[in-house]
């Protein structure tokens, strides 16, 4: 009986291989999202940066250029560098906190930050607050598009 066993698994699993080994590179492509690679410069990489309610000259409207770096951002360079890093495949860096996520409740203060435009091809249209732990979190993650705070 042991030994029945010890054969099935055995035969189930080169059976498991050589299936998994027949099979072409596009099928493994297939199970991946269906989005393009980002295209840095391709339409422009320009943003439009609202931080209200931060206080300190922190806020403002602010124009954000990368490929080349300009605009009138007040950390343009740092700026451009950090959404370069966050910029990867399958990865939004504008994205929203995940629904029904774990957060602490802290309070991060009545700073909220809207940022449009254009970045690796793609429309952004993303809202920032800091509002608890996920959302803290999401906006120091941006920074130096968005201000910091120290948190």
């Amino acid at each position: 009986m042991l030994r029945r066993l010890a054969l099935t698994v055995a035969t189930s699993a080169a059976a498991s291989l050589a299936a998994l080994s027949a099979a072409q590179p596009a099928a493994y492509a297939a199970s991946l999202p269906v989005m393009p690679p980002p295209v840095n410069g391709a339409d422009g990489d320009r943003l439009t940066v609202t931080v209200s309610k931060a206080g300190g000259g922190m806020d403002g409207t602010f124009e954000l250029d990368c490929h080349p770096v300009g605009g009138s951002h007040p950390d343009a360079r740092a700026a451009c560098d950090q959404l370069d890093r966050k910029t990867t495949w399958g990865k939004d860096p504008f994205a929203p906190a995940a629904p029904g996520g774990m957060c602490t409740m802290q309070y991060g203060g009545p700073a909220t930050a809207h940022v449009t435009g254009t970045w690796a091809g793609r429309p952004v249209d993303a809202t920032y607050a800091r509002a608890d732990g996920c959302e803290i979190a999401r906006w120091d993650a941006l920074v130096p598009v968005l201000p910091g705070f120290g948190s």
